[in-house]
């Protein structure tokens, strides 16, 4: 009795010492920990007004959209990667609520990445060191592209699809401490994705259309995640149109241009084209390519491309040419065709 008298004691003292935190080390809440608190928030642009060709939000058309309505969506999750300076190629994974959330580290000093995980086309690449982190997308093919017709190499440009909107920051040598309550890590993240309105304006014709699409030449392929710097290596965005009242539009996502921003960063040799692909009622296909070079110089991060004045003719919209069926809506043996990286 009297065993079991004081195993009962020791039990409640163990028990009610909890109620100090310093005699509680070793219990989770209250240990003392190498862990951070990350509060994240992100900012909403498109567009960035970089080369001051034109202030869009400024000097937004009455008869455009809402300039606010193009603002990307916050992410719905985040996510950490921890690079430790103790394990070199090492790296570590977290994800958070996209508004942040505890991340634990281990002793000593970190490299930290920081982007959404929400994405659907958006490929990372060389992950397992900090400096070389990438961000791409996924491949895509469309068997009537033959190419940018304005560039010297064309047909070399690998086609792939409209990244999904990517947010990014990062931190360089923080010091995880061990600490008692989690240190608190403020960080915004910034768009690595912006957004080009694209508008093919018709002279005569557009009722004659049925389906559209179009290509977007000289982009960037990637961009590295822990300078924001695009790639030199370029690709061409296949997107999806709708037909409008003023003609044919398009809101195409890209990394911005190649090997930008650079120091060393000139406007020769990069050719920008847009290519938009026709499907008449009546089955046919025609096919416009512009080269809007100097628009998207002035616009390196997203803006607006015009392209003015196009024409159907009467004869390529009316003429018969087969059982081509509207009411469909795809491309049947002209459809895209998505592959993998």
């Amino acid at each position: 009795m009297i065993r079991k008298i004081l195993i009962l004691f020791l039990l409640i003292a163990a028990a009610s010492s909890c109620e100090h935190k310093d005699l509680c080390l070793y219990h989770h809440d209250h240990a003392f920990q190498y862990h951070v608190m990350i509060e994240a928030d992100y900012r909403l642009d498109w567009e960035e007004n970089i080369t001051d060709y034109m202030d869009w939000e400024s000097n937004w058309p009455d008869n455009y959209v809402e300039y606010d309505s193009l603002r990307p969506d916050k992410p719905t999750g985040l996510r950490v990667v921890n690079y430790p300076h103790s394990i070199p190629g090492g790296h570590k994974t977290s994800n958070v609520a996209a508004d942040g959330g505890v991340v634990y580290f281990s002793e000593g000093t970190h490299d930290i990445l920081f982007y959404n995980n929400d994405t659907e086309y958006i490929l990372m690449a060389s992950t397992e060191k900090f400096a070389t982190s990438r961000a791409t997308t996924s491949t895509r093919t469309r068997t009537t592209y033959k190419g940018n017709p304005f560039a010297t190499k064309s047909g070399e440009e690998i086609t792939v699809n409209p990244p999904d909107m990517l947010y990014g920051n990062f931190i360089n040598g923080y010091q995880a401490q061990r600490l008692e309550e989690p240190d608190l890590l403020k960080v915004t993240l910034h768009p690595l994705v912006f957004t080009y309105k694209i508008r093919f304006e018709f002279k005569s014709g557009l009722e004659y259309i049925a389906l559209a699409r179009g290509t977007l030449a000289g982009m960037a392929r990637s961009v590295n995640m822990s300078t924001g710097y695009t790639s030199s290596e370029i690709a061409t965005i296949l997107y999806d149109c709708e037909i409008k009242d003023y003609g044919v539009g398009a809101y195409v996502n890209s990394f911005g241009i190649p090997d930008y921003p650079n120091t060393n960063y000139t406007k020769a040799g990069n050719v920008y084209a847009v290519n938009l692909e026709c499907r008449m009622k009546n089955g046919k296909i025609k096919s416009f390519d512009f080269d809007v070079t100097e628009q998207v110089e002035r616009q390196p991060h997203g803006g607006v491309i015009i392209i003015k004045d196009l024409v159907v003719t009467e004869t390529e919209g009316s003429t018969s040419s087969g059982s081509f069926d509207v009411t469909v809506g795809d491309w049947g043996e002209y459809k895209d065709i998505e592959l993998q990286l």
